[in-house]
């Protein structure tokens, strides 16, 4: 007889080989995890039902963490310790952050990218991310029971590759393979266009909770083409939290405020907004430690003036990529919204203001980035048949290029520029006999160098002594499919050659990520036992839970000896589990308890078999 194969439409056709890939989208606010089951997108749940997994983690003495809800509970209680929207400083010097004087963290002045000051050690923002990477990991794991084979983790279009290099190692530390870092905007269009079979151009507006990208793209039947695309990576709900914040304080005129109040205030300015959302009117109510009381009310046209220039910054970017698009808003067929903090009327007002039509909202803006990650990392994963793959054509956010004489800049690679790409210039020597090139490699739109951002910088040596000019030094910019960039230059008579896997000077190196990665092996042992105890007092709990209603049931089957003795070997484990931290005891313990319940539980089955056969005769039997 002959076997038929099952597998579910459009999939791949051995679904006993199928590999599990997971997207990951990591908010600046929330992050979440999907998956590809029953070949639909699905964004999983933790054990209470919640998909929205808040990007806040909490450093306690003795390097434990908390992370989810449990760490947003404490961040009026402990500001210093609890990190929220760490995505703002991924790749970012202290230079570069904003709005310091409001924020309740302790950063460290040093080179490289910024540290915050915990109790458990300064931490880089890529340890934060790899803790949140790290719970959305476990999460996965535990909802497929099976080996995650790698992860598409989405990155707003406008992060540099300072920005895109410190996610890769995020996620390194947190233990995943990245098949593919994916454009936010471009991972919502999969989603929207592939559930909407949608063709024509489509404007991708994305306000997150810290970052905004535009995305202009084209798609047609499987083929989704990126445009332009333009943005801000340091513009997002965090800043109409801020603006709201800012002009509370210049409300009531207070003073500067104690870092406790710093959070609860900019707390509170957050859930007004949200309130804004739905209502016209709204309150920012709030009593400092002090005991001074914030009590305003907000209208959403005082939330709008307010707010404002924010707004119109999202529309200088949005008209930008059409110009780079060479598009007019009319050409655009449809905008869809991606973004929590698109849900802002005045925001809905604004993009269809300028679009002449309704952005499309039939999708959560919450999701469509992780459902567009999971799909892609399934087609990454070789789940998809060979006639249902689609085409991803996606583009470099920023110009690439080298530092010349007088602090110039000539761009190798242009923004917008299709990727993979690698393109290819010319260079000469500057003085006689020069037998060294030194190579900046910088990212940006500006002329000057001082204007832009510094990648890497590196040196090709050996170079034959001639006279200034006549030395060929082609240099190789190569951009993969995540949009991180290597660098190759070679002399050409002599081919004397050197090259450099871009780590831009706010990212990790090697030595970092070696160490972060062996400090977490060496906490493995730690991590383990930890799990293991709470197995075991989850096991116990059970336990005492079941003999418990098992007493209350059928107590009557035994002697007042047997229950006081069932009923003290119980309370024994009880108060075992509450002090011991050795699993191995607590194993025992449980092993002990249950085996002073066999008895009780051979009278309960009797009894049971007994009243089953009661009044039956053999033939019934």
């Amino acid at each position: 007889m002959a076997l038929l194969q099952i597998a579910e439409p459009g999939m791949a056709l051995a679904p006993h080989e199928r590999k599990i890939s997971i997207g990951i989208d990591l908010g600046t606010t929330n992050s979440l995890v999907a998956i590809v089951k029953d070949a639909l997108p699905t964004v999983l749940a933790d054990i209470n039902g919640k998909e929205l997994f808040p990007s806040v983690i909490r450093y306690l003495p003795g390097g434990q963490t908390q992370g989810g809800y449990e760490a947003l509970e404490h961040v009026i209680d402990d500001p210093k310790n609890t990190i929220v929207s760490v995505k703002r400083f991924m790749g970012r010097g202290l230079s570069d952050v904003s709005h310091m004087e409001s924020s309740p963290y302790e950063f460290i002045d040093e080179p490289g990218m910024v540290k915050l000051r915990t109790v458990a050690g300064d931490k880089t923002p890529v340890e934060v991310s790899a803790e949140i990477l790290a719970r959305l990991r476990q999460l996965a794991e535990d909802s497929v029971q099976d080996e995650i084979v790698g992860a598409v983790i989405t990155v707003p279009a406008y992060f540099d590759d300072a920005q895109r290099q410190a996610t890769k190692d995020a996620a390194q530390l947190a233990g995943l393979k990245v098949l593919r870092l994916l454009n936010e905007p471009t991972a919502a269009a999969i989603a929207y266009g592939l559930d909407n079979a949608s063709e024509g151009i489509y404007a991708v507006y994305d306000l997150g909770g810290g970052t905004f990208d535009i995305s202009i793209l084209r798609m047609s039947k499987g083929v989704f083409e990126v445009l332009s695309t333009g943005g801000d990576s340091a513009l997002g709900g965090d800043d109409f939290d801020q603006c709201l914040y800012s002009w509370a304080l210049e409300q009531v005129k207070l003073s500067p405020l104690a870092p406790q109040d710093q959070r609860a205030l900019l707390l509170a300015a957050k859930q007004t907004k949200e309130q804004l959302s739905l209502a016209p009117l709204a309150n920012v109510h709030l009593t400092l430690s002090t005991g001074a009381v914030v009590h305003l009310e907000v209208s959403q046209t005082q939330f709008f003036e307010i707010t404002q220039s924010l707004v119109s910054k999202t529309m200088t970017s949005v008209r930008k990529a059409l110009r780079d698009a060479h598009l007019q808003t009319q050409d655009v067929k449809g905008v869809v919204m991606v973004g929590g903090a698109t849900r802002m009327p005045h925001v809905q007002a604004a993009v269809a203001e300028l679009f002449a039509k309704q952005p499309l909202n039939n999708l959560d803006p919450d999701q469509v980035v992780a459902l567009g990650a999971a799909m892609q990392a399934d087609l990454l994963a070789g789940n998809q048949s060979k006639n249902n793959e689609w085409l991803l054509l996606d583009v470099i956010p920023l110009s690439l290029g080298l530092e010349t004489m007088g602090g110039l800049v000539e761009k190798i690679i242009p923004r917008n520029t299709p990727i993979p790409v690698a393109q290819a210039q010319e260079f000469t020597t500057f003085k006689d006999g020069q037998t060294g090139l030194s190579l900046h490699v910088v990212q940006g739109e500006r002329e000057l160098v001082d204007a832009c951002r510094s990648l890497a910088r590196f040196e090709l040596k050996g170079i034959p002594p001639m006279v200034a000019g006549a030395a060929r030094i082609r240099v190789t910019f190569q951009v993969d499919a995540d949009g991180l960039l290597s660098v190759h230059a070679i002399e050409e008579s002599s081919s004397v050659q050197t090259s450099i896997e871009i780590k831009p000077s706010y990212g990790l190196s090697d030595s970092d990520i070696t160490r972060m990665l062996q400090d977490g092996f060496a906490s493995a042992k730690e991590d383990m036992q930890a799990r293991s105890l709470r197995e075991e007092q989850v096991e116990a709990e059970r336990l005492i839970e079941a003999v418990g209603a098992a007493l209350e049931q059928d107590g009557y089957l035994l002697t007042d000896i047997e229950r006081a003795l069932i009923r003290k070997e119980m309370a024994q484990l009880h108060n075992l589990v509450q002090t011991e931290q050795d699993s191995s005891i607590v194993r025992k313990a449980v092993e002990k308890a249950a085996k002073t319940t066999d008895h009780f539980a051979e009278k309960r089955m009797n009894a049971s078999i007994q009243k089953a056969l009661t009044g039956k005769n053999v033939a019934e039997i």
